[in-house]
């Protein structure tokens, strides 16, 4: 049944392979769990019911993405987005935080009407290749800065980048985690980003560096915050500007996710598109709107899919894995605690057992760099702007707004503006917009 509804031999994959990649997966993403109801308690939110409510909405948005989209990718609560949520709309603006919710149901619910008219589809569709590339490359390397930035590797001091502290426990078993994990790798040994990370968590236990936190407990009541938005006083004029900023916040943060992970994966095809795209953006926009119900923020896929992808994953049924370990997250809080939880040493938290495989990952996403047009000018500017921005601003979607932009400009300027699609040229002017205004 799983073969014929994932095609697993045509992908080149197995169940036993999908299972360790649904398994890397979940547990690169699985801080979220712990992170959003901290966010979100900042807007006066129930905590308990917040992290229910994450466990629900990420399921279902990853169980979709499986069965409708087949593509190996979790979703769940986006990283900006809650911030943006709690500390500018509710804690800013004193938004109260139902309110907030219903702008967060009608930005996912315009992300669904523009999905299903394909006008997202298309703008995936006139991407340049070279721009494709190097959006998988600049993810690999915000993804392996925030791997070296929760090992403790290095850290911001004073507004720079700077050496961690290195006598730091937690991230000496980072660092023996990491070399760990690029033998297994470098000796082809099928599954070493899951063994590797196995094998660090079993050394810290000893060591007093990973602690065990128990293994069931009761999952809190959804009640607080289950439907609470509202709908009515969120829908009027003065909202607008929140809305159209979850707006853009989600659609290119997605956009740029699920090209990173095609990319890394193989799925993008010779003519530099990617097989099913409307379905994963529709998945993507139901997520939101279906997360709004629930009681948390805007739901979007997750760049720490690429671990999983890294691992083997080829089809949904990666996703379907993740998204039972997402329910059963419920009950096995604790033992999820363990696995994913930090280390603090000296005022220095640091995550020594899911770091390492970021870095890793980072690098092999590395390898896109590859493809990237050297010798053209007005590719590889572009190219490099979008790579640095990503990590250097922390987002996605303004390493993007730098790559469209410079690569619009340049090919305008060089007398070539016609080797671009118009819809880049306007996406172009909408970040110019968006720079200028938000």
């Amino acid at each position: 049944m799983l073969e014929k509804l994932f095609d697993l031999s045509r992908a080149g994959t197995d169940i036993k392979t999908e299972f360790r990649a649904g398994t890397i997966t979940f547990l690169s993403m699985a801080y979220i769990i712990a992170v959003q109801p901290v966010v979100l308690s900042k807007a006066g939110m129930d905590p308990g019911a917040v992290m229910v409510a994450t466990c629900i909405a990420s399921a279902f948005a990853t169980l979709f993405m499986g069965l409708y989209a087949n593509y190996p990718i979790g979703l769940a609560p986006g990283m900006g987005e809650n911030f943006y949520f709690s500390y500018s709309l509710v804690q800013g603006r004193g938004i109260p935080w139902r309110v907030a919710l219903g702008v967060v149901f009608w930005s996912g619910l315009a992300f669904l009407g523009v999905t299903l008219l394909r006008i997202r589809e298309k703008i995936v569709d006139a991407i340049p290749r070279s721009l494709k590339n190097a959006i998988a490359v600049g993810i690999g390397f915000f993804i392996a800065y925030l791997g070296l930035e929760e090992s403790g590797l290095v850290r911001i001091k004073g507004g720079n980048l700077s050496l961690g502290n290195l006598h730091n426990p937690g991230t000496l078993l980072a660092v023996v985690g990491l070399f760990i994990i690029a033998f297994f790798i470098t000796r082809k040994i099928k599954g070493a980003i899951f063994l590797g990370m196995i094998i660090t968590f079993l050394l810290g236990i000893p060591a007093g560096i990973v602690k065990f936190h128990g293994i069931i407990s009761k999952p809190p009541s959804l009640s607080p915050i289950l439907f609470k938005m509202d709908l009515k006083s969120s829908l009027s004029l003065s909202f607008l500007v929140p809305i159209i900023a979850f707006f853009i916040m989600d659609m290119f943060d997605t956009i740029g996710t699920l090209i990173g992970v095609a990319e890394q994966a193989g799925f993008i095809d010779k003519e530099g598109k990617m097989p099913r795209i409307n379905r994963a953006l529709i998945v993507d926009a139901t997520g939101t709107v279906f997360g709004a119900g629930l009681g948390t923020s805007t739901v979007t896929s997750y760049i720490e899919s690429a671990t999983g992808v890294a691992e083997g994953g080829k089809t949904g049924l990666t996703s379907v894995f993740v998204s039972i370990y997402f329910v059963l997250a419920l009950f096995f809080y604790p033992l999820i605690q363990s696995l994913v939880g930090g280390y603090t040493w000296k005022g220095d938290t640091v995550y020594p057992v899911t770091s390492p495989v970021l870095i890793i990952v980072g690098a092999m996403m590395f390898a896109n760099i590859r493809k990237i047009d050297l010798d053209d000018p007005t590719e590889y500017i572009p190219s490099l702007l979008t790579v640095l921005g990503m990590p250097l601003t922390m987002s996605i979607s303004n390493g993007l707004g730098f790559g469209f932009i410079s690569y619009s400009l340049l090919k305008l300027v060089s007398g070539r503006g016609k080797e671009v699609s118009p819809v880049l040229h306007i996406l172009a002017l909408l970040f110019v917009l968006k720079f200028a205004f938000l």
